[in-house]
């Protein structure tokens, strides 16, 4: 799916994954071919190339300096900026000597010393990118997987029986379309409430032209 769509022209910044596809180094070489920057999540036990030798991540990072952590926001959140300490370690890489491949960690500020604080990352970008860039990166995947959850509580995203490849396609599809249109609509918050356009006599107007009102305001009726 991921290969379809860079060959249908989407422009793509970033691909960002969980583990089940940061794992998956058939998926991560399909994308370093088309030098396709990418930043995924792996699990502890991946090993990777390092000089002339494998070695899993967690030992790789495990044997850093504390120097080598650096205190970065992956985005705003709630209550101002998401902030974790941010390394990382270069991989060999096969491809070019413009992109780099790292191997990326992230620990929580709240227990550090708790291995399960740390998660781990593999990023292949051009040579110049900076380790905050990437931190940024992985950051946005919050957006993507709130709007997954969004799409299921108001769009019907999972409510679907996979009969066919079609079939699935054509549900997720129109989910996430509903799911963006009413982001848009949401966006505009200029535009007057329901209630607000709907106070009838209250404001002088009656409910059938604030109603018309309110619907001209989101585009969903003629003038």
């Amino acid at each position: 799916m991921v290969e379809r769509a860079l060959d249908a022209g989407l422009p793509v910044g970033w691909v960002v994954g969980d583990e089940v596809y940061g794992n998956d180094g058939g998926l991560r070489q399909a994308m370093e071919q088309r030098r396709q920057r990418y930043a995924l999540t792996v699990d502890t036990t991946q090993s990777f190339v390092i000089g002339w030798g494998h070695r899993r991540a967690r030992n790789v990072i495990g044997d850093l300096p504390a120097q080598a952590w650096q205190r970065l926001s992956a985005g705003e959140g709630s209550k101002g900026p998401r902030l974790y300490d941010w390394t990382r370690v270069r991989l060999n890489n096969a491809y070019s000597p413009e992109w780099e491949r790292w191997l990326v960690a992230r620990r929580g500020l709240q227990a550090p010393d708790d291995p399960r604080s740390t998660a781990y990352f593999v990023a292949f970008a051009p040579a110049d990118t900076s380790l905050a860039e990437v931190a940024r990166v992985i950051g946005r995947r919050w957006s993507i997987e709130t709007g997954f959850e969004e799409s299921k509580g108001e769009v019907g995203l999972d409510q679907y029986e996979v009969r066919s490849w079609q079939g699935w396609h054509r549900h997720i599809t129109l989910a996430l379309l509903a799911h963006a249109f009413l982001s848009v609509m949401r966006a505009q918050g200029n535009a007057p409430s329901i209630n607000e356009a709907m106070e009838g006599e209250k404001g002088g107007l009656r409910q059938e032209d604030g109603l018309r009102m309110f619907k001209q305001s989101r585009g969903l009726c003629c003038p």
